[in-house]
């Protein structure tokens, strides 16, 4: 139950900073590109990674730290993180068939759900 605490109080905190920096971004870039997404992602992929590593060759690294930082603060924050981080854990363990597959199936079904969503949406709502 202590994991699951520290899981969720990271998880709005990471919830909470992807909103700053999608605001800040809007401000700053304008809404011409999604930069704040693009920002949490690309440093989601940064920090899963360091927390990752950190965990796998410390044997100090508290798991339920472990937990927090990843599922909980990364997962608010982006979950690219995570689709990043086990693609590229594919590659480096050799199965680079499995993680083109991976790239291209979520690219491709993601994309079709987002764009079934927006249609079926329209055909819903009449507009």
């Amino acid at each position: 139950m202590e994991r699951f605490f520290w899981i969720c109080l990271a998880g709005a905190l990471g919830t909470g900073t992807r909103y700053l920096v999608g605001l800040w971004a809007l401000s700053r870039f304008g809404p011409e590109f999604p930069y704040g997404t693009l920002f949490v992602n690309v440093a989601g992929c940064f920090l899963m990674a360091v927390v990752m590593q950190l965990s796998i060759s410390l044997v100090a690294f508290p798991p339920n730290l472990r937990f927090a930082l990843t599922t909980g603060f990364m997962g608010g924050l982006t979950t690219y993180s995570s689709f990043n981080y086990e693609t590229t854990r594919l590659v480096a363990q050799g199965a680079r068939n499995a993680a083109l597959a991976n790239l291209a199936l979520t690219l491709l079904l993601c994309a079709g759900a987002g764009l079934l969503g927006f249609w079926l949406t329209h055909r819903l709502l009449g507009s």
